[in-house]
């Protein structure tokens, strides 16, 4: 298992994470942290533990016991909320991202924060540009006759994700979570989304990258925490171990619980 301990490398980092439902402990003592710059892959069978541990590290959920500390800043979990981790910068992309489908591409991309003019009105020429900026030319939509008026339901499915993607990065996101972000969607779709994630690295922000296939896993990820049964029973950089060994790996994992049950 390798961990690195240079802690001033980490956009978050989470210590001796425990959180219990009642008598059952979905997370024990789970270490884990995100390097700046860096694609983490979440991995682990269904109840391994990962939506439980991203419930903690988005607001959703406070833990029992344990730290969380964001770019070395210890953040307290009193008052641990959804909003209070949007303003450290963290931003979530869930699988079914909520778009309004009869709403134009930039209404969608600020909705909830739009921009002012200084009459209290939507700064509609300003919200547009700043859509064309970030999504056809930094996030690169390149479908033949989108613009920024085109309605979501224009779009592909691999294109609603990269509006979400685009949104979080636009609005400072240091962090940005993806909570399956290429399901049901086809290979060409899939292309797309995997290129909208190099694009968060490239731009110099951290990304918690949670899949099932562990060929897109690996494709874009730097770096495995591979979580079971509410632990993380390895670390495992990339260079370290190939896609077939890592599926070899995980199946030995899940003959290992299953021979236990």
């Amino acid at each position: 298992m390798t961990v690195d301990r240079n802690h001033h490398d980490y956009i978050v980092r989470l210590e001796n994470l425990q959180l219990n439902y009642g008598k059952v402990e979905a997370l024990k003592n789970i270490s884990f942290e995100v390097k700046k710059n860096e694609i983490v892959g979440l991995i682990g069978d269904n109840g391994a533990g990962k939506s439980s541990l991203i419930k903690v590290i988005t607001g959703v959920e406070k833990p029992t016991r344990g730290k969380l500390f964001v770019r070395d800043k210890e953040i307290s979990f009193k008052g641990h909320s959804v909003k209070k981790v949007h303003d450290l910068g963290i931003e979530t992309v869930y699988q079914t991202s909520s778009l309004g489908e009869k709403q134009s591409l930039w209404r969608n991309f600020f909705v909830g924060r739009q921009i002012k003019n200084r009459w209290g009105l939507i700064d509609v020429q300003k919200e547009k540009a700043i859509a064309q900026e970030m999504l056809l030319e930094k996030i690169g939509f390149r479908g033949a006759g989108i613009t920024v008026d085109s309605p979501i339901s224009e779009l592909s499915g691999g294109e609603r994700q990269g509006v979400a993607i685009g949104r979080a990065m636009y609005f400072d996101a240091d962090l940005i979570i993806l909570d399956e972000p290429t399901v049901a969607l086809s290979l060409k779709e899939v292309a797309k989304v995997l290129n909208f994630v190099r694009e968060i690295k490239d731009s110099g922000r951290s990304c918690i990258y949670i899949e099932h296939n562990m060929y897109h896993v690996y494709e874009v990820c730097d770096r495995f925490f591979i979580l079971d049964r509410g632990e993380v029973v390895n670390v495992l950089e990339k260079d370290e171990i190939s896609l077939d060994q890592l599926n070899k790996y995980l199946l030995s994992l899940s003959t290992k619980k299953n021979a236990v049950k």
